[in-house]
């Protein structure tokens, strides 16, 4: 199988272009992937906090989310 000629130079600009144009029309795209990954980030971050605290229990936790009268 022959391999094409490609100029890379061209090729990146493509690409940059192409991505471009993503980010432009679709807005909706990158906002979920930046608060995807700020969610991710504060989860671990959560974690690794509560790691050095003492545990509870599972009643414990459920009874601080219930809402009070």
């Amino acid at each position: 199988m022959a391999k094409p000629d490609v100029d890379e130079g061209r090729l990146k600009e493509l690409f940059k272009e192409a991505l471009v144009e993503v980010l432009e029309e679709r807005r909706d795209l990158m906002r979920a992937f930046i608060e995807e990954a700020l969610e991710d980030i504060a989860l671990a971050r959560a974690i690794e906090e509560g790691e050095g605290t003492p545990e509870v229990s599972r009643d414990e936790v459920f009874r601080i989310f219930e809402p009070t009268e």
